[in-house]
């Protein structure tokens, strides 16, 4: 019984050790980030009250089938985790992020047909909307 106990106590010690030493090797690594110079396109954006279900999906999937038609899109983000509204008496539905490789392509995607046959399925159902882009250092200057 006493080997037993011993050998226990020796195998808890050693894997304390180990993770010790994996833990100190692990605080000395930072972690690492980029910092593309894309441009990330951020509407936030309210439903009016009588948006469908349908007409809300609708919307949403448009984006995908806008930015397969835009030049320059590289991803979208569509699914809202959280989004933070300006008042609580009538707060933001959702978010849309769109990047974009440059601005050449922001600047292509606010006139392109396929924003413009997006936005005839948007707007009837939006109350309201914010749109936001950011870039890096040697990205769009801010205008």
């Amino acid at each position: 019984m006493l080997k037993k106990t011993l050998l226990i106590s020796v195998l808890i010690i050693a894997v304390a050790i180990v993770a010790f030493a994996a833990g100190q090797k692990m605080a000395g690594k930072t972690n690492k980030f980029g910092m593309p110079t894309s441009i990330v396109h951020i509407v936030t954006f309210r439903w009016k009250d009588s948006a469908t279900a349908e007409q809300k999906k609708a919307a949403i999937d448009g984006v995908k089938t806008m930015a397969a038609a835009i030049p320059g899109v590289k991803n979208i983000w569509l699914q809202t985790l959280r989004v933070q509204s300006p008042t609580q008496d009538k707060p933001y539905s959702g978010v849309v992020v769109i990047e974009f490789a440059n601005q050449k392509a922001l600047d292509a995607y606010k006139d392109h047909p396929a924003h413009k046959a997006w936005e005839d399925v948007y707007l009837p159902i939006r109350e309201e909307s914010r749109s936001h882009q950011a870039t890096n250092e040697g990205g769009a200057p801010a205008k």
